[in-house]
């Protein structure tokens, strides 16, 4: 405390008068006055002082879209409590237009089953892309999802008011616990895969941020192993580029994505379910694993892929639920067509494709036809570079006695001996005098590898061939559902017909029959493919097996007379004299 100083050797005064406190401790007077001044007065003023009417509230704020990186979403001003709004029990409600028939529940809000009419599953039944076996643990499509705070009742156990639309094709779902608020809205029509689908959540007054979650899979479910052909998507609009996860990249918990996505949500090989936000929306995208049961094996569990989207607590999307067909996608939004993936040979797969289109719907309306004709198509175009090979083959066969004699000359040696190059020098200056390319026998297999894996990729992702008919095969992208399968029959039979047709290059015996069981080795293979990819190899094999005809009709360019038979230089072990 300050203090005055006296004269020379006086004593101290203090500069206030002090008190005591009930403690001992001394008070200044000064500061008792300043707290009355600060605390009493106000209150003076205010019992005497008239009344001033209170200002109106504040405006609340309209809603702002989630920001890329995590952050809590905008409040709105605290309002009163909102009435309750619940039904009294379970109700489910149709949609029915003509391309998908769902089945929505007021417990949740939820779609419950969502057929497409136009396509069926690999057993042949209607295509049901819920996976209502999983619903007891993941829930059902269209449930909500919650990060930071939770609203003060479940809304996925909620049972909503559900108010339809005149036209049948919507339903608005409300419920308020008094605390909290949801509302969900979906809107169809009655020709377009395309829909829309807006949620709100609210809790004492404030925004609530939720996500939008398909969980336990998405798809044909009657194909082997679903799970390993489904997967979440997004399309990061600043990349330029589709990204999608599987169900193994959640194996250690849900994975979160942030950024500016065009679309996002769940996909198999010929089928999509994704939300489009309106543009430059930032969106959260979540992919999960869940353990739930298969619609295959319902006592068998396995990890199937789930996707919950948005982070907002006031939604808008447009839906996009349907085939991947390649010309629909591209009236909605050019960038869902990259959800079609040709792979790595796309520059083959996407010409191939659009070949097949243009026979099938201008000439032959049938895919498989078409696969033979486009085939046949292949193989002439590449008849030149077929019967150079061919022809080279035949100049090979009509040198295997001087082949044979060089061996002969050279038989013995180990494959270490250093005079083992001298037989491969004399081999190759006869194939050179001669101009044989002794690798020119693997090219017309090799000519139909990168069209194999092309066909494939057709057959794989492009709607337009699951389900497709020819003749007694009723799913080219898919094997043949008789006992016996014939297309991989006739395919082993035509394979050892042009394996015999076609000349023999090289004069060892046990390589000649390893030759003769490769037939067997690719009816192996082909067994368990697509009947559309064995039908293009099968078709292959035919036209091969005339070309091979009509060369093996030609004399060969190079007639060799057989040599005299040569002993051998070395003695066994790989000794001997010159």
């Amino acid at each position: 405390m300050a203090e005055a100083k006296g004269g020379a050797g006086g004593p101290r005064r203090p500069l206030f008068p002090k008190e005591r406190s009930s403690d001992g401790n001394p008070i200044p007077t000064v500061l008792l006055i300043i707290l009355a001044a600060v605390f009493v007065l106000p209150y003076i003023v205010q019992q005497f002082a008239p009344q001033r009417p209170a200002p109106p509230p504040p405006a609340q704020p309209a809603a702002q879209p989630r920001p890329a990186e995590p952050a809590p979403p905008p409040v709105p001003a605290k309002v009163a409590a909102a009435p309750p709004v619940a039904a009294g029990k379970e109700v489910t409600f149709d949609i029915d237009t003509s391309l998908y028939h769902l089945r929505l529940s007021n417990r949740g809000a939820v779609v419950q089953s969502w057929v497409l009419k136009k396509h069926k599953n690999s057993a042949g039944k209607p295509l049901e892309l819920v996976n209502a076996t999983a619903a007891q643990k993941a829930g059902y499509p269209f449930a909500l999802l919650f990060k930071d705070r939770q609203p003060s009742t479940d809304p996925n156990q909620a049972l909503f008011v559900a108010r339809p639309a005149p036209d049948k094709l919507g339903i608005d779902f409300e419920f308020s616990d008094g605390a909290s608020v949801v509302r969900k809205s979906f809107r169809f029509r009655r020709d377009e895969y395309l829909s829309q689908f807006s949620s709100e959540v609210m809790q004492a007054g404030a925004g609530l941020a939720h996500l939008v979650a398909w969980r336990g899979g998405f798809g044909d479910f009657a194909v082997l192993s679903p799970a390993a052909s489904q997967g979440s998507l997004y399309f990061d609009v600043p990349g330029g580029k589709l990204l999608t996860k599987d169900v193994k990249a959640a194996k250690n918990g849900p994975v979160t994505d942030y950024g500016t996505y065009s679309f996002a949500g769940l996909h198999d090989n010929y089928f999509a379910a994704v939300l489009l936000p309106a543009a430059g929306t930032p969106l959260e995208v979540r992919t999960l694993s869940d353990w739930v049961p298969s619609p295959r094996d319902p006592k068998k569990e396995e990890p199937h892929v789930g996707a919950a989207v948005g982070g907002g607590w006031r939604q808008q999307f447009r839906l996009f639920v349907g085939p991947k067909d390649v010309r629909l996608l591209r009236t909605i939004d050019p960038r869902l067509e990259q959800m079609v993936d040709w792979g790595w040979f796309g520059l083959l797969a996407k010409p191939l494709f659009w070949l097949l289109n243009l026979v099938s719907d201008g000439f032959l309306h049938n895919y498989g036809w078409s696969i033979m004709v486009v085939t046949i198509f292949i193989n002439f175009a590449l008849l030149p570079l077929k019967l150079k090979s061919m022809k080279s083959m035949k100049r090979m066969q009509a040198l295997q006695p001087e082949i044979a004699a060089i061996q002969a000359k050279y038989k013995g040696l180990s494959m270490r001996d250093p005079r083992k190059a001298e037989q491969n020098q004399e081999t190759m200056g006869l194939y050179k005098k001669h101009g044989v390319n002794p690798m020119g026998g693997c090219l017309p297999m090799l000519l139909q590898i990168p069209f194999f894996f092309a066909f494939y990729k057709v057959l794989m992702v492009a709607i337009e061939m699951r389900g497709a008919e020819w003749l007694w095969v009723r799913d080219l992208s898919q094997p043949e559902h008789l006992p016996i399968r014939l297309l991989p029959v006739a395919m082993v039979i035509t394979q050892f017909v042009l394996q015999k047709m076609t000349p023999t290059t090289t004069a060892d015996p046990m390589q000649q029959k390893m030759m003769l069981f490769l037939p067997l080795v690719f009816g192996f293979m082909f067994y368990q493919f697509q009947s559309g990819l064995v039908l293009y190899w099968l078709t292959s094999n035919v036209v091969g097996i005339g070309q091979q005809w009509l060369i093996n009709r030609t004399p060969p360019a190079v007639m060799v007379a057989p040599p005299a038979p040569a002993k051998s230089k070395f003695r066994k072990g790989g000794k001997g004299k010159r």
